[in-house]
């Protein structure tokens, strides 16, 4: 008897995200793409941007940014004058679209890739801001394994305010970890990253939502 082929199941989260943005269900206007209060409430993006900005003026020569999930730009296009080359990242091809149109510099590209399965850019810092919390813990290994290529990783996550087991997983694009009292922590099981050096750049409540986003700063190699 011959056995049936097992069929593999595409990844949720190109065709998720897609729908977020197109059914305006991260809020904004139907007109518009839009990343969530996370990305606009002043309080939230103020600092971030004031601390990202220090770290990335810290550097002799500006480094090559890799911005991975990119969103509707609304926070990368105040850090684009730090870099040497800044590379916006985002797996919905629409939004890469719109931004490649609304954004323009001579150092700024756009592409639209699945930071889990694809192979990324090249450069000397990653950013993630509030994305691994919408990913799987098996998006999340492949990703990890990309990660030791930069040499610093900016990452915030939207974490709880108490204690939490780190880590929880979720299907991709379906919420987020908070719902299970749980965040994203890059050093535990079952992602185990390593890295030289690890630092908190900033911890603000979550505009509108329970907990805290927090910044950290991954010196990798």
């Amino acid at each position: 008897m011959t056995k049936k082929k097992k069929i593999k199941q595409p990844w949720p989260t190109k065709d998720a995200m897609a729908q977020i943005y197109k059914n305006n269900l991260w809020g904004g206007k139907r007109s518009e793409y839009y990343s969530g209060l996370g990305s606009h409430h002043p309080e939230t993006v103020n600092p971030y941007i004031a601390v990202v900005s220090e770290f990335l003026k810290s550097f002799e020569t500006p480094p090559i940014v890799c911005d991975l999930g990119c969103g509707d730009f609304n926070i990368g296009k105040e850090l684009v004058q730090y870099s040497k080359k800044y590379i916006a990242v985002d797996i919905v091809p629409e939004l890469i679209a719109h931004n490649k149109k609304e954004f323009k510099a001579d150092n700024l590209e756009f592409h639209a890739l699945d930071i889990a399965k694809d192979e990324l850019p090249a450069g000397d810092c990653a950013i993630l801001r509030q994305v691994l919390q919408h990913l799987s813990n098996a998006e999340i290994k492949r990703l990890v394994e990309k990660l030791y290529d930069f040499k610093y990783v900016i990452l915030t996550e939207h974490l709880p305010e108490e204690d939490f087991e780190p880590n929880k997983d979720i299907i991709s694009g379906q919420g987020i970890r908070l719902k299970k009292q749980s965040g994203v922590k890059l050093s535990a099981p079952p992602f185990h990253f390593k890295a030289k050096d690890e630092t908190q750049l900033l911890s603000v409540p979550a505009p509108g939502f329970q907990g805290v986003l927090v910044t950290t700063l991954y010196e990798v190699k």
